[in-house]
């Protein structure tokens, strides 16, 4: 299982195969949960909703999302991870399918809620599966690829959630990804292979980690290059998550847009942005970790403080200035997908990265997306919509000033034991 470790790069057939079904059960997942913004004005008019209520269906999906988070991290650090992924697809592929037949705001509260249990197996064993095929040096630019998949879901969300929804109905876009959905995971099933855990890590052959379990758990605590990131990542993911719920909102209102060329739009910013600016970000970490171990948390800190004044441009400035600041804040902003994740991942062991990755997305939900697309939704109602995106530009801040922090902790790549002595 360690061959496509050993070769740095995708030549194992099963492993090339099991990549390839990652990537598209990805790709699924994020349309699933970009599809709700694209259609949100529909929502909104059908069940006569508050801009908070609106918001509060993103807000149930993340409360599961990182509840469940720890149990599957758990999970993922003692039991084979590949049906854990199956079953997580599966659900949520399920769950997708139920949304046609919702016709009360309560039933679409519930299956958003449950939407979130299924994607929190795969958001933690997919990146931990990753991590078993390659080494720390190759873990930005596999993950740079892998998560090419959050901005172009995104962006097929939105296009469809509106140009499908404002034809046929808000319910219909939903029905685009469950079938789908379902046969990967089957594929997956039949196909997919289960990495030796460890299986690209020095530290395993030369320096095991004999503390017990619960002990390594709670020294990531105290692992600053890991709690950093992490904490780092939150405060970005606020951000990201307010502006993604309520962006195709913000165009409806304020640029004159329809439902349909919102998401259109928007869709086609993000995907550009998104290909683009992972692929860059990836491609830059790269080259600058030759020369300076600190490269993952520098580069993530500096796209995320670039993306400060250009938001502000597209919430305060004038309309015609939006559409180009947007583009120009979502570059900057995606720069850092890859080098991040691959700096929470190099962090920590293998032996508890199911766990550290499950604590990750439980902290950066909710700390990050969890609530502020309610908050910004609370803040809109008592004023507008500009006003509650603002409260996203003081976390840009705090996330900015964290990452460069962290960086003082970043380790070193080429050391045995990966972990900061702490963990």
């Amino acid at each position: 299982m360690s061959t496509l470790a050993q070769s740095d790069g995708l030549r194992a057939r099963p492993v090339l195969i099991t990549f390839l079904l990652l990537l598209g059960l990805s790709l699924l997942n994020y349309i699933d949960r970009y599809l709700l913004p694209g259609t949100q004005p529909l929502v909104q008019s059908e069940f006569h909703l508050s801009d908070e209520k609106l918001g509060a269906l993103t807000t149930a999906l993340f409360v599961t999302y990182m509840l469940t988070a720890p149990l599957t991290g758990w999970l993922g650090d003692r039991f084979r991870r590949k049906p854990l992924i199956v079953a997580g697809a599966t659900l949520w592929s399920l769950t997708t399918l139920f949304t046609f037949s919702v016709h009360s705001y309560g039933s679409l509260y519930f299956r958003h809620a449950l939407v979130g249990v299924g994607e929190a197996t795969f958001g933690i064993f997919a990146p931990a599966v990753l991590s078993d095929f390659f080494p720390a040096r190759a873990r930005n630019r596999i993950l740079s690829i892998f998560y090419l998949t959050i901005p172009l879901g995104a962006a097929l969300g939105y296009l469809l959630g509106g140009q499908l929804g404002a034809r046929f109905g808000w319910r219909a876009p939903f029905l685009i990804g469950a079938i789908p959905g379902l046969l990967l995971a089957l594929a997956y099933a039949l196909l997919g292979v289960e990495p030796e855990r460890g299986a690209s890590e020095i530290v395993l052959r030369t320096h095991i980690d004999s503390r017990p379990q619960r002990q390594q758990m709670l020294a990531l605590l105290s692992n600053p290059a890991y709690m950093l990131a992490t904490l780092g990542m939150a405060m970005m993911v606020f951000t990201m998550g307010g502006i993604s719920a309520w962006m195709p909102t913000f165009l409806y209102r304020f640029s004159g847009m329809s439902v349909a060329t919102a998401g259109t739009v928007l869709g086609a910013i993000t995907v550009v942005d998104g290909l683009a600016g992972t692929w860059f970000g990836g491609w830059l970490a790269e080259r600058w970790l030759r020369t300076n171990p600190r490269a993952l948390y520098l580069l993530s800190a500096w796209s995320v403080l670039l993306t400060l004044p250009l938001a502000a441009l597209v919430f305060f400035g004038p309309a015609g200035w939006s559409l180009p600041a947007l583009l120009a804040a979502e570059f900057c902003l995606f720069l850092n997908t890859g080098p991040l994740n691959a700096a929470v991942c190099n962090s920590v062991s293998a032996s508890v990265r199911s766990s550290a990755l499950a604590l990750n997305l439980f902290l950066i939900h909710m700390l990050g997306d969890t609530f502020s697309p309610q908050i910004i939704g609370a803040i809109s109602d008592h004023s507008n919509l500009r006003i509650g995106l603002a409260a996203t530009l003081a976390t840009l801040v705090v996330s900015a000033a964290l990452l460069f922090r962290g960086a003082r902790h970043a380790p070193p790549l080429d050391r045995p034991d990966l972990d900061s002595p702490a963990c």
